[in-house]
């Protein structure tokens, strides 16, 4: 029997992969599903800001991967009619980087800088005259004639989305006018996008089948998305296309992915704080060397869900296991293990 896993793709597959998941993304605030609460602030103050002709303040956007930052600030530029123009943190590694942006922006331009929290701090002072005056000082020359011009920018809003606010300094987190972090999604919410999906995608999916994947997406529509799309490719081989909760149960087994939506590192990881070092705690940078994983992607990829779910907790001392983890993976819990799950 041959098998459908893994599928290796050409350069026309992988561009029109590319393609979907662009198409996936919703283009205007009504499409997009989830985080009532911030949608409303950000109507509100884009239809204040075309009401008055103004650009809009400038938006911080926090939380964790996946959750629609870069989504949310295309729809920004969108609702306001506005040029949108993208780049991240860790691209700007000048002061000539950053102005060669500022000063090839439309008037009105949405300006995206993604893991904003990643740019150099000798670089942040550079857009604190662009933020609040629009103006951009640079030095001409070297040494004693050495001398400072500044250049007038145009109207322009600066969104900042990352997922790591705390590593952001204050005056730079300060001159964000509107602040917005985004939370994970429900499994309605997420069942609702799956659907969307699918119907672009043009995947036959029954409603328990939408609610099997997002009860495994990990409150994170990217997640969903990308669970869709295996499940599609399982359904396709092997339960003649469509997806239902047979076909979804069945093709997430296969990937490793359980009943949380934890994978096999997320299970190594739980594995090593609960066998390796007994239920911890344990330092962060031990924990990486153990599982072969950066810091980086632990702390902003799997801790934010193992959180959520109660089976991590953050101690003083670095990171320790609950009763919960133990029980998720087969062990039973030491009788001095005592854990709030939320």
């Amino acid at each position: 029997m041959t098998s459908s896993f893994p599928r290796i793709q050409s350069p026309q597959l992988l561009e029109e992969e590319e393609e979907h998941d662009r198409s996936l993304r919703p283009r205007q605030l009504a499409d997009f599903v989830g985080q009532e609460s911030l949608k409303e602030q950000l109507s509100i103050s884009i239809a204040a800001a075309r009401a008055r002709d103004e650009p809009l303040d400038h938006v911080l956007l926090a939380g964790p991967p996946g959750l629609g930052k870069t989504t949310l600030a295309q729809i920004v530029a969108a609702e306001l009619d506005a040029p949108f123009v993208q780049t991240a943190g860790p691209a700007l590694e000048r002061k000539a980087d950053i102005a060669a942006f500022l000063t090839a922006l439309e008037p009105r331009s949405v300006f995206f800088v993604d893991e904003i929290h990643r740019l150099q701090r000798a670089l942040e002072e550079t857009f604190y005259p662009a933020m609040e005056d629009r103006q951009l000082p640079i030095t001409v020359g070297l040494g004693a004639g050495a001398r400072i011009v500044t250049l007038e920018l145009p109207p322009f809003t600066l969104i900042g989305a990352t997922t790591r606010t705390g590593l952001l300094t204050a005056p730079l987190r300060d001159r964000f006018g509107l602040q917005h972090r985004l939370e994970h999604y429900g499994i309605d919410d997420l069942a609702t996008i799956v659907e969307r999906s699918a119907q672009i995608l043009d995947v036959g999916l029954q409603r328990d089948g939408a609610l099997a994947i997002a009860g495994r997406s990990r409150g994170t529509p990217r997640v969903a998305n990308r669970l869709l799309k295996r499940v599609r490719d399982y359904a396709e081989v092997r339960r003649g296309g469509i997806v239902d909760a047979g076909a979804a149960d069945a093709a997430l087994a296969l990937m490793e992915i359980d009943d949380l939506g934890l994978d096999r590192l997320d299970r190594e990881l739980l594995r090593a704080l609960c066998v390796k070092f007994e239920g911890g705690p344990v330092g962060l940078s031990t924990l990486a060397v153990t599982v072969g994983e950066e810091q980086d992607t632990i702390e902003d990829v799997y801790e934010p869900y193992l959180l959520q779910c109660g089976l991590l907790k953050r101690t003083p001392r670095g990171r320790a296991a609950t009763k919960r983890a133990y029980e998720h993976i087969g062990m039973q819990p030491p009788a001095d293990t005592t854990v709030s799950l939320f």
